[in-house]
């Protein structure tokens, strides 16, 4: 059943002309959109400016995080965490989706063997068999307009998007576990300070209730006296239970049961300096280093692509069907006397009347590019705001914590003279009680500030784009 050969000539001309110019591409060209941000950070300082070829992105956050045990928890969190697991399937799957589309430009080619035995139909009673065996081409479309190229370019799109969301889950995991722990530092700090401030509190109660059975002082020092202790107490309880939160919070985030010894205060001192300073580097930079800002750049690139493929829609779709095989009476002689032979059959499709869909999904996916661009430039006005709050609390956190320092200091001295003046009559127990509530209230505040501080190079260091590197040959590999 061979076809003629001038007619299998042509044929195959035409397959190879259409093969030659397949990987036209209807896909609008992409153009990076100008970022709708200001070029200059505000309320920039001079060593925020000094820093801005170097930016927090090109800094790991192995080299962020100066305290070991913050490390160590932070690689647990690398490990073990599940929102990085999902995100880490999520890409899987992406990679999966893309290699699908990517396979869809090349013929599927498979072996196949089939047996046929029926009575015949010429009423002697014997039994008729064909076998057949060979290779077979189903249905191959030549991607002469780029359809499926460009819904390959779209799942490739969609895969490095989904790479960048796994980015931004795990500068997110980093900044979490570190603000989580530094909070934890913070509440060990306070819960050993209102404990220092309950033993004092004791120690005043017991002496005014002895001044009060001798007469010296009255029953009004007495209550406050008791009243500040019970205020202490309270504040004990809620210490104790921030505390308990933030570990809670913190085994939730590593992803298994902590050690005591990775959450244990050794010393403020170490809290504080427990990460390094942040070069920020120009706005500009957040669109080559922040991931959810990469992460809407793709998906506008995959936007984009989708436009090409509906496009390609209105256009013919030529396929190519084709077998190759043997065919025999007896199964025996499949492969020995069988009848060798061939067909090819290209097929051309072009839509006439499809009651507007294509139309429709030209117009869908125009609309979901302009959605796309929306959400691209919303993700770097977003991240300016980040970034420049940040670098707000940067330039005021700094003098504020120095004035609450010499505020703690004055407070001291004055309750040391106020207790001083008390125990020798000079003056009244409410003089006392009321610098010591104020030493107390001024001591929690500058430790709270010491912690916004911390949280707020975090903030920053996620801002800029810092807490991940990028896999060196992921997207070349895909490309391929």
């Amino acid at each position: 059943m061979k076809a003629p050969p001038m007619r299998n000539t042509r044929l195959t001309l035409t397959w190879m002309a259409a093969a030659l110019l397949a990987g036209c591409s209807m896909t609008p060209a992409y153009v990076r959109p100008e970022a709708p941000v200001a070029p200059q950070w505000p309320m920039t300082t001079d060593a925020v400016q000094a820093g801005h070829a170097h930016t927090a992105a090109n800094v790991l956050w192995q080299d962020f995080i100066d305290d070991a045990r913050l490390r160590e928890l932070v690689a647990m969190a690398l490990q073990n965490n599940r929102d990085l697991r999902a995100a880490l399937a999520n890409l899987e799957q992406a990679r999966a989706q893309y290699q699908i589309r990517k396979a869809d430009q090349l013929p599927t080619i498979q072996a196949g063997v089939t047996g046929n035995r029926q009575p015949k139909t010429d009423g002697s009673g014997d039994i008729s068999s064909a076998y057949s065996a060979g290779l077979s081409l189903a249905s191959w479309e030549i991607d002469f307009f780029g359809r499926i190229a460009s819904l390959k370019d779209a799942a490739l799109a969609q895969f490095l998007a989904t790479q960048e969301a796994r980015n931004a889950v795990q500068t997110s995991l980093v900044a979490s576990v570190s603000s989580t722990w530094l909070s934890l530092q913070t509440n060990n700090e306070l819960l050993a300070l209102t404990q220092r401030t309950l033993v004092t509190r004791e120690d005043s109660l017991r002496l005014v209730r002895l001044r009060f059975e001798q007469g010296v002082a009255s029953a009004l020092d007495l209550r406050q006296a008791e009243s500040l202790l019970a205020s202490a107490r309270a504040t004990l309880a809620q210490q104790q239970r921030l505390r308990a939160l933030d570990v809670n919070a913190l085994t939730q985030l590593v992803g298994q049961t902590l050690p005591d010894t990775l959450l244990e205060l050794r010393s403020s001192t170490e809290a504080r300096s427990a990460l390094r300073e942040v070069p920020v580097g120009l706005p500009s930079d957040l669109l080559e280093h922040r991931p959810d800002i990469r992460q809407a750049e793709q998906q506008l690139v995959a936007a984009h692509a989708n436009i090409g493929a509906a496009r390609a829609a209105f256009f013919p779709r030529i396929a190519l069907t084709a077998s190759a095989g043997t065919a025999s009476s007896a199964l025996s002689g499949l492969f020995q006397s069988g009848s060798w032979g061939w067909t090819l059959a290209p097929q051309a499709m072009l839509p006439i009347f499809d009651s507007g869909r294509n139309q429709a999904n030209l117009e869908a996916a125009q609309a979901s590019r302009d959605l796309a661009l929306a959400q691209y430039e919303k993700a770097i006005q977003t991240a300016f705001r980040e970034v420049a709050d940040a670098l707000a609390g940067y330039a005021t956190l700094g003098p504020q914590l120095q004035a609450q320092q010499e505020q703690v200091q004055a407070e001291a001295e004055r309750f040391r003279l106020a207790d001083l003046r008390y125990r020798n009559g000079v003056a009244s127990h409410l003089e006392v009680l009321d610098a010591q509530r104020t030493l107390f209230a001024s001591q929690q505040a500058l430790t709270q500030t010491q912690l916004a501080q911390r949280q707020n190079q975090i903030a920053l260091y996620k801002a800029v784009g810092g807490g991940w590197k990028a896999p060196p040959a992921a997207e070349s590999a895909l490309a391929q």
